[in-house]
């Protein structure tokens, strides 16, 4: 049996006035923010659910439920940080992560490298070992039209224990 597994991880959240918006821990000034329970970090969410996905933990929906009040407003990178603890516990570690944003505006390219600096403080690993881009979807749906955004990320992670099983 192999030591490595791949999570896919996707995530969406409507674009609204009276927000902060908050990608990959980075606040970014523009005229919207991400509508959600927490801080709606939708490329942090997307690295999350495949973090939790190659893992077998389920998903941040069964982790951290828009139904429980002290996920209100509460910083995504937080929840990444309860996420990198649950995947230790489980034995794994983080090979690499490779997530894209999918948005229209704003441009995000001199945030990216940030975005991926914190995405690895919160997880404990180095810098090296995420990578983040961002591309337009040339108008098209939900995206291009500007009434969201969406994130896919891609993790390998490399089962290093047996989680507490022994």
């Amino acid at each position: 049996m192999t030591n490595l597994r791949i999570g896919h991880g996707y995530d969406v959240h409507r674009l609204t006035e009276g927000r902060k918006l908050i990608l990959g821990g980075v606040e970014i000034s523009w005229e919207k923010g991400l509508l959600g329970h927490s801080d709606a970090d939708v490329l942090t969410h997307a690295v999350m659910d495949a973090l939790t996905g190659a893992a077998r933990l389920g998903d941040i929906g069964k982790l951290f439920p828009d139904t429980d009040p002290a996920y209100k407003g509460i910083s995504s990178l937080k929840l990444l940080e309860e996420t990198g603890r649950l995947l230790e516990k489980r034995g794994c570690a983080v090979v690499n992560i490779d997530a894209v944003l999918l948005a229209q505006a704003p441009k995000v390219a001199p945030y990216k490298a940030r975005m991926a600096e914190n995405i690895a403080a919160a997880l404990g690993i180095d810098p090296e070992q995420v990578n983040v881009k961002a591309t337009t979807e040339e108008g098209l749906g939900f995206t291009g039209d500007g009434s969201g955004m969406a994130a896919h990320a891609v993790v390998l992670v490399e089962k290093t224990g047996d989680g507490g099983k022994s």
